[in-house]
């Protein structure tokens, strides 16, 4: 690289990532680290180099045009179901992600929301704090066993298979699996899974959980219907993207006892959340946390250096993400 170029970052990010980022570019942060707004975002796109947008920033179609100065949009994340890449793409612009190394993190809160909403923890924790525990007794708060259970995969990709690594080898899970894409079958193997197709998962597991990326084909993917073959002392975990579930359909199938409770890191329309959800019974919520560690974020904005200093050098970015994609 000769000239330093121009990136402006939309949120802010762990200060190894920043300082990082300032090595190498012109760097402009956003200090007030508040999500910007389409009209910053065009503007954005009209004054940099590049841009390092997060899962919270939208960038559709109507935001590109042969005006825009950016050449590559170094997204800080997996998902890239937020920018309209076939459009970035008509015009230009290079699309990169960070793939692989929040695949560990997000497995652990996955098997930490399971552990939470078969064992009622946060609703044990709110009546500690709020000071109405009145002592142990034999039926106080009584959840449900996790290790032996079956656990139902939709989406067999990197995650996927680390929660099943997880909950087969730590909690002795029978695991059920659906995946377009048929893993190796060492994977298979070690984990004694077995393939389903989706009715079949949903009817035969004791804990759904969803790992599946967000595309026209998953949209909606779980909804009245889907819910209603899930068995009513059933859960449902997401960690991928809230727009797989259908919300209201989820918020009636808790409050009406056809679902025995929920674990959602994820959200359609975050940060909102549906009132009917967060006052559902039996749900663990959480702000989409599932790569949130230092070690994972820093990881994750360290890709990112990577695939911008590979693109500024002339060379092909190793995490380029395709409009087909």
């Amino acid at each position: 690289m000769n000239a330093r170029p121009r990136v402006i970052v939309t949120r802010r990010l762990p200060t190894h990532v920043e300082r990082a980022l300032n090595e190498y570019f012109e760097v402009e942060l956003n200090e007030v680290d508040i999500a910007f707004d389409p009209a910053r975002m065009r503007a954005a796109l009209l004054d940099a180099d590049a841009l390092v947008p997060t899962v919270g920033d939208r960038l559709g179609a109507d935001l590109f045009d042969s005006t825009v100065r950016v050449r590559i949009i170094a997204n800080y994340g997996v998902g890239t179901d937020h920018i309209d890449l076939g459009a970035a793409a008509g015009h230009g612009l290079v699309v990169t992600n960070t793939p692989g190394v929040l695949t560990d993190c997000t497995a652990d809160l996955t098997i930490a929301l399971m552990l939470a909403v078969l064992r009622r923890t946060g609703e044990a924790e709110r009546e500690l704090r709020a000071g109405e525990w009145t002592g142990w007794r034999p039926t106080h708060m009584l959840g449900r066993r996790v290790s032996g259970r079956t656990l139902g995969i939709i989406g067999f990709g990197r995650i996927g298979r680390a929660v099943a690594r997880r909950a087969h080898h730590g909690f002795g899970m029978r695991i059920l699996f659906h995946s377009p894409t048929p893993p190796p079958a060492a994977v298979i193997e070690d984990l004694a899974a077995e393939p389903r197709e989706l009715d079949e998962l949903l009817r035969d597991s004791d804990i759904v959980s969803i790992h599946a990326p967000s595309s026209p084909a998953t949209r909606g993917l779980i909804g009245p219907r889907e819910l209603g073959l899930m068995r009513p002392d059933a859960y449902l975990v997401n960690t991928a993207r809230g727009d797989i579930v259908d919300e209201p359909a989820l918020a009636t199938a808790l409050r009406a006892g056809r679902l025995a409770g929920a674990g959602l890191d994820v959200f359609d329309g975050e940060p909102t959340i549906l009132n009917e959800l967060v006052d559902a019974p039996n749900t663990v919520l959480l702000p989409h946390i599932g790569s949130a560690t230092l070690e994972t974020r820093t990881a994750m904005g360290m890709r990112v250096v990577e695939n911008l200093r590979a693109f500024f050098d002339g060379a092909s970015p190793p995490d380029m993400v395709s409009a087909s994609r």
